[in-house]
């Protein structure tokens, strides 16, 4: 677990660290004036249906054998769903939130899962936790009833929530709730895992594509090799507040990348905004971010952090950034009225980014 400083410390670091990003930002932003956005070329796409969102493989052009193996790899994102889903009965996961207030064993990927899960809870202090499915399931009730919980309705959920309630016993790949009631939603790390699985399937195909890109939604990404004279994959980063536009394009290689943000899914009750990303430490919906995009070298690292670094907020979420070194971030937070967003950029090569002057701050 990185090691936070206390208030007044903290303020100190950040004081040093605040120039340093934003000298970092300022920079690539000034140097992205005379650069051309990197463009996309012709490419084979295959797209299943799965985990409420499309999964796409996308390949430079070669021979047929590259489909085929693009097709076993989407393959495997449905049968990770069979056992993943909690929207499922007949899942695995279903059958350990029914409960389980004694040992029970479950298959090695699922017990690989939580204990990634675990890690990175503890590792961002709590700000990503996969045992939120009793706030989520309120909260989703309570928009659909168009009201707000009430303060002692989101105590209740989260006395029910929390890794810190779930034993993970590796000797026997076991799960037990310390407590009944608890409900384990892979949502902020499921799509991500899925894509590394499919990496794995298709960098272990004998006649598998040397370069792709895999999509889960619009959220998820994973890429290997390069692309159209580029040394890497061109990936659009959207603007939160005009989502038809980009803020600009960045080269993605060997890397994963996930996008976290409030413009999408979120609520208006009785004239306030609510974004559907809450914060499992209070149980409340997060504010103050438009959104987070994160890279790092698995794709289920990059959903989880992108979610964690969203409720952390852009000072935390900087900190905890620097503690993790294989680990870049975009922080978005909502810009003063009627300015231009100003992206605050961490750990991530200036010169892979072209940002949009028309969309930025510089």
């Amino acid at each position: 677990m990185p090691d936070f400083p206390d208030a007044k410390s903290r303020r100190d670091v950040l004081a040093a660290l605040k120039p340093a990003w934003n000298s970092q930002n300022n920079a690539a932003l000034t140097a992205a004036a005379p650069r051309i956005q990197p463009s996309a070329g012709i490419t084979v796409r295959l797209t299943t249906r799965a985990m409420a969102c499309d999964f796409s493989a996308i390949m430079n052009p070669g021979p047929t054998e590259q489909i085929e193996a693009a097709g076993t790899a989407l393959e495997a994102i449905h049968a990770i769903e069979g056992w993943l889903s909690i929207y499922r009965e007949s899942s695995e996961l279903s059958a350990v939130n029914r409960g389980t207030t004694v040992p029970m064993s479950v298959r090695g990927d699922l017990f690989e899962l939580l204990q990634k899960a675990s890690e990175i809870h503890a590792r961002t202090e709590g700000a990503f936790d996969m045992a939120t499915g009793a706030l989520t399931r309120l909260w989703r009730n309570c928009r659909s009833e168009q009201r707000i919980p009430a303060q002692d309705e989101v105590d209740l959920a989260l006395n029910l929530s929390g890794l810190q309630h779930v034993g993970l016993m590796p000797e026997c790949n076991s799960v037990l709730f310390c407590r009944p009631g608890i409900i384990l939603d892979p949502g902020a790390i499921g799509k991500g895992y899925a894509l590394d699985e499919a990496e794995r399937i298709l960098i272990e195909a004998e006649n598998g594509p040397k370069s792709f890109l895999l999509h889960g939604g619009h959220s998820s990404l994973k890429a290997r090799g390069d692309h159209n004279g580029h040394a890497g994959w061109p990936v659009g980063i959207g603007n939160p507040l005009f989502t038809e536009k980009r803020l600009g394009t960045l080269l993605l290689c060997d890397r994963a990348m996930a996008t976290s943000g409030s413009n999408i899914q979120f609520f208006r009750h009785e004239g306030r905004r609510y974004g559907h990303i809450l914060d499992p430490r209070t149980g409340w919906p997060v504010e103050g971010m438009l959104s987070v995009t994160v890279l790092a070298p698995s794709a289920a690292l990059a959903d989880a952090l992108s979610t964690a670094f969203f409720v952390m907020g852009v000072e935390k979420a900087g900190l905890c950034c620097e503690n993790w070194p294989e680990v870049g971030v975009i922080l978005i937070p909502f810009p003063e009225q009627g300015r231009k967003v100003q992206p605050v950029v961490v750990g991530i090569p200036q010169d892979l980014i072209v940002w949009d002057e028309d969309q930025v701050m510089l």
